[in-house]
């Protein structure tokens, strides 16, 4: 193993981790790390760089998610051979001709995981943390505390979550992460290995690439109009499913009840369980929203993952999962050494945001600002010809089919020219998938105000020439 020496700037306006992307990816592609070399760990490296382990982490996962590394499970990374790329020659460097579009960031970027930055709650949160801060004298917050997360947030959690989504738990079912990557590895710690796990394809990446390191394997489904199907499972043979009933992610399908209880029937069937996120779950723009899977579990085969990374902010890190009463005993035998990874500051500012309700507040508020947003870029697509729009009625993105004979690739790439970033469907397909019909492409709303996408979709519909 080398010791990798990577210059790092901070006054580009290129992120840390891609900086450190590019680095790695270069050295594979040039032969100066040998195919099979294994790389530092995150931990060693964000060291020796004097950056954070998630810069560092989310540099691997590109790493890795182009094939340019590998995992081995409790071994680390390694470098993957990588055929035809060694040693060719850089392109030289050149400034832009006229008329050609200049390769920096986009000035509308219709981002999937952002939030209206506007909307945070700053003034309530600014007066919460002085609060908690003056009410613990003795410094009692900063020992540690309950692994699962401490009791009055967790209660605060079930509370909120039998009311307002129609789960049936207790808090002692709770158990609070540092999102949602954290709480799914300690699933497979509780667990255990061996688990065959079925997911969409299209799917959710981030959860796919977790369940992969730990060495489980995978099961790519084709979900029809309705999600996933249980004959599908039973042929795949998985006892694990991960799904999401309440608004899927990438397709934005909202899962009826019948497909709900077939889906429940088949892990009652068995040692399986599924796995319910329940992704986007508080903003849905029609009708009341949807209550949880887990609502309607009689079985006690339903893991419950949610998270306040889109409600209030990813940078919150906040995630919770209430496990099944069948797997508490497994968790204390298993898992209860994981200390909690939530600050306890954190944990008892967000306690209070929930008893005195101020996030039922902000969740209101919340759902006005992204109606608002959902509205105007509806408005601004709908009608015009060459497209379809699915995926309206939840959540904060939409999918935008092109029946006007533009490809994906040519659609995101004249989208660019105009200044404007979307995201192709194919992004987040697996296993060489390529799914059928219209290319189709992801805008996420939620990150731009409601003039910015106006003028991101004038730009869109004269480049698709969706006007015409």
């Amino acid at each position: 193993m080398q010791e990798l020496m990577i210059p790092l700037d901070s006054r580009q306006k290129v992120p840390l981790y891609q900086q450190i992307y590019r680095h790695i990816r270069e050295e594979i592609g040039e032969g100066r790390i040998a195919p099979g070399e294994k790389l530092p760990s995150t931990r060693l490296l964000a060291a020796n760089l004097g950056v954070s382990r998630s810069t560092v982490d989310l540099a691997y996962e590109q790493l890795y998610a182009e094939g340019f590394i590998t995992s081995r499970p409790y071994r680390g990374y390694f470098a993957c051979d990588i055929e035809g790329l060694y040693r060719q020659p850089r392109p030289e460097r050149r400034e832009a001709a006229a008329g050609e579009p200049r390769r920096e960031a986009p000035e509308f970027d219709f981002a999937l995981n952002g939030i209206d930055r506007d909307g945070f709650p700053y003034n309530t949160w600014k007066k919460l943390s002085r609060q908690v801060l003056a009410e613990d004298p003795d410094g009692e917050l900063f020992s540690l505390g309950d692994p699962r997360g401490d009791a009055g947030l967790r209660r605060e959690i079930a509370s909120y979550l039998s009311h307002a989504r129609g789960v049936n738990c207790q808090p002692d079912q709770v158990i609070v992460g540092a999102g949602n990557d954290y709480l799914l590895l300690l699933l497979h710690v509780i667990l255990g290995p061996g688990r065959k796990v079925a997911m969409d394809n299209p799917t959710y990446p981030s959860a796919w690439l977790d369940f992969e390191k730990v060495g489980y394997e995978m099961c790519p489904i084709l979900p029809d109009d309705r999600g996933m199907q249980a004959r599908q499972l039973e042929a795949c043979g998985a006892d694990l499913a991960y799904v999401m009933p309440s608004h899927h992610f990438p397709l934005g399908t909202v899962m009826p009840i019948q497909r709900r209880m077939q889906l429940l029937a088949w892990a009652a069937g068995g040692n399986r369980f599924l796995i319910e996120d329940d992704y986007d779950s508080e903003f849905r723009y029609k009708g009341k929203p949807v209550p949880s899977l887990q609502g309607y579990d009689t079985a006690g085969r339903v893991i419950y993952l949610g998270t306040f990374s889109k409600s209030l902010a990813p940078a919150i890190r906040v995630s919770y999962m209430v496990l099944p009463p069948v797997l508490l005993e497994t968790y204390r035998q298993r898992a209860s050494n994981f200390s909690a990874t939530v600050s306890r500051v954190d944990q008892k500012i967000l306690e209070l945001f929930l008893r005195d309700g101020y996030f039922e507040r902000h969740l209101n508020r919340m759902r006005g600002i992204y109606r608002g947003k959902h509205d105007c870029l509806l408005n601004c697509l709908k009608g015009k010809p060459g497209i379809r729009i699915r995926g309206e009625n939840a959540g904060v993105h939409l999918l935008v089919s092109l029946e006007n004979g533009l490809s994906e690739g040519e659609a995101i790439r004249r989208a660019a020219t105009a200044g404007v970033r979307v995201y192709g469907l194919s992004e987040y397909c697996v296993e060489g998938y390529v799914p059928d019909g219209a290319p189709t492409l992801l805008l996420g709303y939620a990150t731009l105000k409601e003039e910015e996408i106006m003028e991101a979709a004038r730009r869109l519909g004269k480049m698709w020439e969706i006007d015409r």
